[in-house]
């Protein structure tokens, strides 16, 4: 697998920044990889105003937030090399234009963009750069308990392989256990010739168990010293996600499931799971870069 020298984290110094901050400072000393924190700021008027002197000041102000950051991260791990980067424009952009040296990104839960009732709402930095990003990304939300459990979303596609990749790659670094969880009740993810699977419960148990086991079981020899289960659920994926989320500190979905998803759209699950689940949720893109 390719390597890459930093692990990025978006800093906005609000409450989910800091969450995001510490998780990105752990992930770093982890992965032995150094930390890049990086701040955007962005221009509170209408673009057709130009006042040079307030411009200075706003940018000033996102400098002095941004080296807020790095001493937090720096007192948080005093041996960890850290870089700064300061950058105007969307977050979302900016992390995407400095993400190309990055192992993974970390991002808070609203990611400086609108929220109500602790949702994310689409169209957010936390939902905009999963969907788009070439990167894994970590949303963090940190959860009354913590939990030391990765879930990760089993469905035997491209993004659920990807998925499975990093949720024991993350489960290795931080000795959590790992819960793989199959929802298996999705007739509209499967073929014609499946469908009739879904009339007699015990062949449809045998039939996604055997999916179950045969897709974990490489990752399970890869990571020996992880201690793995498998759930299948007779429930759709949402659903059976959301169900196992309570109990985890991380939740791992690939970025598109086996629907047919646009190319700049993250699959419904994923994007359900940003929105609801009570933990902190990685997203792996489909294809990691060579």
């Amino acid at each position: 697998m390719v390597t890459y020298p930093n692990v990025l984290v978006g800093y906005d110094g609000t409450d989910e920044g800091e969450a995001a901050l510490r998780w990105a400072v752990e992930e770093a000393r982890l992965r032995g990889r150094d930390l890049l924190v990086c701040h955007c700021w962005r221009w509170p008027f209408p673009i057709s105003y130009i006042d040079y002197d307030i411009e200075h000041v706003v940018r000033r102000m996102g400098e002095h937030l941004l080296d807020q950051g790095v001493a937090r991260a720096r007192r948080l791990a005093p041996s960890l090399t850290v870089h700064k980067r300061l950058m105007d424009g969307p977050a979302y952009a900016a992390l995407m234009h400095e993400s190309l040296d990055a192992e993974v990104i970390v991002v808070g839960a609203h990611g400086g963009g609108v929220h109500e009732r602790d949702e994310v709402v689409l169209g957010s930095t936390a939902l905009q750069l999963p969907a788009r990003s070439r990167r894994p990304v970590v949303v963090v939300r940190e959860p009354g308990d913590r939990h030391e459990r990765v879930v990760v979303g089993v469905d035997g596609s491209a993004g659920g392989d990807a998925a499975l990749a990093l949720a024991f790659e993350e489960a290795a670094l931080r000795g959590w256990r790992l819960q793989a969880v199959h929802g298996c009740w999705d007739p509209g993810a499967v073929a014609r010739t499946e469908i009739a699977l879904f009339a007699d419960e015990d062949q449809l148990k045998r039939s996604c168990g055997e999916l179950l086991e045969r897709t974990v079981a490489p990752w399970r020899v890869k990571y020996p010293h992880v201690e793995a289960e498998t759930s299948l659920m007779l429930e759709g994926p949402r659903e059976s996600l959301m169900a196992a989320a309570g109990a985890a500190g991380l939740i791992v979905l690939g970025s598109r499931g086996g629907g047919g998803i646009k190319p700049m759209l993250l699959g419904a699950t994923s994007t359900a799971l940003l929105q609801h689940a009570p933990c902190s949720v990685a997203i792996a893109p489909s294809m990691r870069p060579s």
